[in-house]
């Protein structure tokens, strides 16, 4: 009979294929840091990347302790809470990685109509949706989902099944946080900055109202990942014409009114449309 791999087994394979690896502890925590580290005394590494001025040899600073040397993992200092350890813990985006953590058969449902099939790990209660590439990590995006990446750990329940993905616009967008009702109101009346003079240079002003009918179109069809054809849409009505000063609040009115028709909320449209004018800089 097959023996389950211990965590110090699946921590060093995970090393070897440069995925930045810690122990966890009952409870599936990392573990405190040491006397020495305790309340960040030696200047700890929470708010760093990858690594900080913290040279502990112990597991300390949870996600920050993640590494890939495997005579770190090995090491004496390690050795005690691997005794201990109930799991392996990895920290996704030193790995280039970005966690979608599905908390209920809810969440679940909503990832399969709204995100890109990718490698799927089922965990206790949902699954980890896992997508190449790494953003900020954010707990609570929607009922029930996290996401975890950047400064953050996540629980290693093994390969899953399935091909793993690029990180989709639709998954970095739920990251953007709420603005105050003040921003919300701006951005939906937002009219681009431009240098044109108000008319379309590309061809005609028919020309505009064309590709926001289009726009329109395109939103209202969209039968799955309603979010990321709102967003893409966005994208493409904005490279077109988000520097020429053509865009108006009527013109930007109906593309979320599309969106919302099509079950968006008005905060989902504000950061899917601010999303849009940082990608393209404007």
């Amino acid at each position: 009979m097959s023996q389950t791999p211990s965590p110090l087994h699946n921590a060093l394979s995970l090393a070897a294929s440069g995925v930045p690896v810690l122990p966890l502890r009952r409870g599936k925590v990392p573990f405190g840091n040491c006397p020495a580290c305790a309340d960040n005394a030696c200047g700890g590494r929470p708010n760093m990347r990858v690594t900080g001025p913290c040279r502990c040899a112990a597991p300390c600073h949870a996600w920050a302790a993640a590494t890939t040397d495997p005579a770190v993992i090995v090491s004496p200092s390690w050795a005690a809470a691997w005794r201990r350890a109930v799991c392996v813990g990895y920290h996704p985006g030193g790995a280039g990685l970005t966690v979608v953590d599905l908390d209920d058969a809810d969440a679940i449902t909503w990832a399969r109509a709204a995100l890109p099939a990718t490698q799927i790990v089922p965990t206790t209660r949902g699954q980890h949706w896992i997508y190449r590439g790494a953003m900020v990590s954010r707990n609570a995006v929607r009922p029930g989902v996290d996401i975890k990446s950047t400064m953050a750990y996540a629980r290693y329940l093994g390969p899953g099944t399935g091909t793993m993905a690029d990180l989709p616009d639709a998954v970095r967008t739920l990251a953007v946080k709420s603005p105050s009702p003040a921003r919300l109101a701006a951005h939906a009346a937002v009219v681009p900055a431009g240098v044109g003079s108000g008319e379309c240079p590309h061809r005609t002003p028919a020309y505009l109202t064309r590709g926001i009918a289009m726009a329109e179109q395109r939103i209202t069809e969209a039968s799955s990942a309603v979010h990321a054809t709102v967003y893409r849409t966005f994208l493409a009505v904005l490279s077109r014409h988000g520097r020429c000063g053509c865009l108006t609040d009527t013109h930007v009115a109906r593309l979320f009114t599309a969106a919302q028709r099509k079950g968006e909320t008005a905060r989902h449209c504000a950061d899917a449309w601010a999303n849009a004018r940082i990608t393209l800089g404007l």
